[in-house]
């Protein structure tokens, strides 16, 4: 029969618990801001006409998905 410190394995494992949650968060983060950086691009290549087709103005794409 084995015997476990259960309170020092939480402990434990809500430290590496956190440090996942803020590198998944992270990596999460950085990926939003790489896809908003991507369609900022490219939705300014668009001529005036396009953007108002889609509903947008030129001004718009400044606030667009700032991170």
């Amino acid at each position: 029969m084995a015997l476990y410190d259960h309170a020092r394995m939480d402990a434990t494992a809500g430290i590496g618990g956190a440090i996942s949650t803020s590198v998944t968060r992270f990596f999460t983060r950085l990926s939003d801001w790489n896809a908003a950086r991507i369609t900022r691009r490219a939705l300014s290549k668009l001529s005036d006409h396009e953007l108002d087709d889609i509903g947008l103005a030129r001004g718009d794409l400044d606030s667009f998905n700032r991170f």
